[in-house]
């Protein structure tokens, strides 16, 4: 180890070049520059890119160079040994050391585990065909780009968030696309039945077309093994033709490298409060986490979690993770959606509700003991992060329950409520 005047350098070896764990790293560097020598293993060949604006890619609003966030320049400046295309394939506990597919063995005081999510591929015949993609990262984006040059057909499977981005920009690069959805209402666990309808009948009139409570039963394919098209699970045995088929059915945490390391596992790598694993010397962010029972595929929690972590792993260790409440938004051109917090009808809310069918404007916001505790907003998305803030920090909203509704603009000015916008 090199060694500082004060004390020698721990190495630190992070498993994920992602968001998550390219966060920790930059508050660890902030907060103590010069404790360790730090060592970065991504799976995927290029440096960190954000990987929530793929959408604006795949639609052809941004370019890749414009989502990438650390180029290699960033890591040779902070001198951060960066080994992308390597996937670390053990983690020997006793030795403390990392193994990667090249053979390369690298030891660490510190490990962070930062590996993500893997999409959920349908264990449906056909599913191994040429041409069945999952949306997840940048690879699949540039699949899918080479796919809508020849044109053609698209079926997305999964009517959730990622699905409808993944279909509105198939639709922008020119492709036919259908959207095929087990439930009968779209994104089902973000928005309520009203403004899942709004959002249908927005997205049909760009051009989309839908399959709703729609069961998939088979993928076709050709004697060339390529996809041909889908067969449903209905009484008909009914089919629809597809060039290719985009797998948007829902993300699991990556664990398998942690399972095989012997760290305990459920849904995803259990970590405590400071984002320790049961072994004390291993931390673990991200998709990948399961903390108090929930796992994240959202942004804003990964971002909690590695500021704690940072925290910890730069020895300031008084900073707690307690979880997170989530706010979800849509990424889809001309269409603003917003949810946040629990929706469902309870004995013990009651919603607040606003629809203005005519200019597409639609909002619910559930109130339990005069506190948000959810809020759906369809059209105009403006006062999302007001709501949010509200029902994050449990304000009363009794003084000014029948001016919700409307949002701040409509408070006094001196009113406490308007002052948190």
């Amino acid at each position: 180890m090199r060694e500082t005047a004060t004390q020698p350098k721990l190495d630190l070896v992070v498993i994920g070049n992602g968001m998550a764990g390219v966060r920790t790293l930059e508050h660890v560097l902030e907060a103590e520059p010069e404790r360790y020598n730090v060592t970065v293993f991504g799976a995927e060949p290029h440096a960190s890119y954000n990987r929530i604006m793929l959408s604006p890619v795949l639609a052809g609003d941004k370019a890749f160079e414009e989502i990438e966030t650390h180029g290699r320049d960033w890591y040779d400046d902070h001198g951060i040994a960066l080994y992308t295309g390597e996937a670390v394939v053990a983690i020997d506990r006793r030795r403390r050391m990392v193994v990667s597919d090249t053979g390369r063995e690298i030891g660490y005081d510190r490990l962070l585990l930062a590996t993500g999510s893997t999409p959920f591929i349908l264990p449906v015949p056909g599913h191994t065909l040429a041409g069945v993609i999952s949306f997840r990262d940048i690879g699949d984006v540039h699949r899918m780009v080479e796919a809508s040059e020849k044109g053609g057909k698209a079926v997305v499977i999964g009517g959730g968030l990622l699905g409808l981005e993944a279909a509105y920009g198939l639709h922008r690069r020119g492709m036919e696309v259908t959207i095929v959805h087990l439930m009968e209402t779209l994104m089902e666990r973000q928005l309520d039945p009203a403004a899942a309808e709004l959002l249908q009948y927005s997205l049909a009139q760009r051009g989309l077309s839908f399959r709703m409570g729609a069961k998939t039963a088979a993928i076709l394919g050709d004697e060339a093994g390529r996809v041909t098209g889908l067969r449903f699970d209905d009484a008909d045995a009914s089919e629809i033709a597809a060039d290719i088929v985009v797998m948007a059915v829902g993300i699991r945490p990556n664990v398998e490298l942690a399972k095989t390391a012997g760290l305990y596992c459920e849904k995803g790598i259990v970590v405590n409060d400071t984002m320790q694993t049961y072994d004390p010397r291993i931390y673990a962010v991200g998709e990948c986490v399961e903390h108090r029972h929930a796992v994240y595929g959202l942004v804003a929690p990964l971002w909690d979690q590695a500021k704690v972590c940072a925290n910890h792993l730069a020895q300031r260790g008084h900073s707690h993770y307690g979880g997170s409440t989530t706010a979800t938004q849509l990424k889809v051109t001309g269409i603003d959606v917003y949810s946040a917090g629990d929706f469902a009808d309870a004995e013990s809310t009651e919603a607040l509700t606003f629809s203005d069918v005519r200019r597409g404007v639609y909002k619910r916001i559930v109130l339990r003991d005069d506190r948000i505790v959810g809020v759906v907003l369809y059209g105009d998305t403006r006062d999302g992060g007001w709501y949010f803030k509200l029902m994050r920090e449990g304000v009363d909203v009794s003084d000014f329950r029948d001016l919700l509704l409307f949002g701040p603009a409509y408070l006094p000015d001196d009113s406490a409520a308007a002052e948190a916008a």
